[in-house]
């Protein structure tokens, strides 16, 4: 029995004093609580600190751009409905073919209104100037009158007309182009074409040379100045009581200004003329020649090539003048025509 309440008296004191000692008062496996708090701690720091290696030694993912602007596509999942879009590569084509594709020839029409030109229409219809030149018969694109209308084609082309002898392949071949497609186009069941026939050629362009002529764009000026007497009829200069031709025009300017080769060409005649002065006549391509009067002084000589804006003299008062000026005609295959409508703005 004493020994039995000893053993009691020795666990009630061992308990008193466990909960009087503070730093002893909660235990675990005889671990104190602060010990227990500070192993936990460390633990804690410990995982942290792996995350962060972790991360840092992820190598960065590099992510394909897409698209116009950039952008990305990350590991995204596609609804299932997306999933079963498939883009079809031989379908796109086959509508850019069909886009592409001749067509039989189809007229709108364009009233003309005021301040419309060819270039701004062939932007407007989608368009080279070529076609609607070509399909208007235009043959001078400066002086279309307003409420004219137009004929626009839905197709780049330009109009040929049969000349006796010709075959649709010959045809085909000079201009280069499909012989397939000009019968499409102009809905023929064979290859048999007729005299004087107007054909549509797709794809055709006029040449450089005529498109020049027809925009005005063939010619620099020779001189800057002011025009004192226009191509046509006028008065007589020197007998104000008559009319006469004025086959050129007149632009006065000082003495001693250079003149310039309107057009390349070669020197045809140059010399002296009691009506002209001093002049040069230069031949071109495609059956032009001009002349330039009543210089000063001529700088060039008979059958040199000049170059378009070369100096070819300067201006005078030479030859029948009432005045420093210069005389400028333009010639087409021997005949004259007007300047203006061939000088470049």
């Amino acid at each position: 029995m004493e020994e039995k309440g000893y053993s009691s008296i020795m666990l009630s004191n061992y308990g008193n004093n466990q909960l009087n000692d503070p730093t002893r008062q909660i235990s675990y496996l005889g671990v104190s609580a602060s010990n227990i708090f500070r192993l936990a701690a460390a633990l804690c720091m410990v995982f942290l600190f792996s995350s962060v290696q972790f991360n840092k030694q992820q190598p960065s993912q590099v992510v394909e751009e897409h698209g116009i602007g950039g952008g990305v596509f990350l590991d995204e999942e596609l609804y299932e409905s997306e999933s079963d879009v498939v883009i079809d590569n031989d379908t796109e084509k086959s509508e850019l073919d069909n886009i592409s594709k001749t067509r039989t020839l189809l007229y709108s029409y364009h009233i003309l209104q005021r301040g419309d030109n060819i270039s701004k229409l062939a932007i407007t219809y989608g368009l080279n100037q070529d076609s609607i030149i070509s399909t208007n018969n235009i043959n001078n694109s400066r002086s279309l009158p307003a409420g004219r209308p137009l004929k626009i084609p839905n197709q780049d082309g330009i109009l040929h007309t049969v000349r006796n002898g010709e075959t649709l392949s010959s045809i085909a071949t000079r201009y280069n182009a499909d012989k397939e497609a000009i019968q499409i186009a102009n809905e023929l069941f064979s290859e048999k074409v007729v005299n004087g026939t107007n054909l549509f050629i797709p794809g055709a362009r006029l040449d450089r040379i005529r498109l020049a002529e027809i925009n005005g764009d063939l010619f620099i000026w020779p001189v800057y100045g002011t025009i004192t007497s226009f191509y046509g009829n006028r008065r007589n200069p020197f007998n104000r009581s008559q009319w006469q031709f004025h086959n050129g025009i007149d632009i006065r300017a000082r003495t001693g200004t250079p003149i310039r080769a309107a057009m390349a060409g070669r020197v045809s005649s140059a010399g002296y003329d009691s009506v002209y002065g001093n002049y040069v006549i230069i031949t071109h391509h495609s059956g032009y020649r001009t002349l330039y009067g009543h210089m000063s002084v001529i700088r060039t000589r008979v059958g040199a090539y000049v170059a378009q804006g070369e100096r070819i003299g300067d201006v005078g008062n030479t030859g029948r003048s009432t005045g420093p000026h210069l005389h400028f005609t333009v010639y087409k295959n021997g005949s004259t025509v007007n300047p203006r409508v061939l000088l470049r703005y």
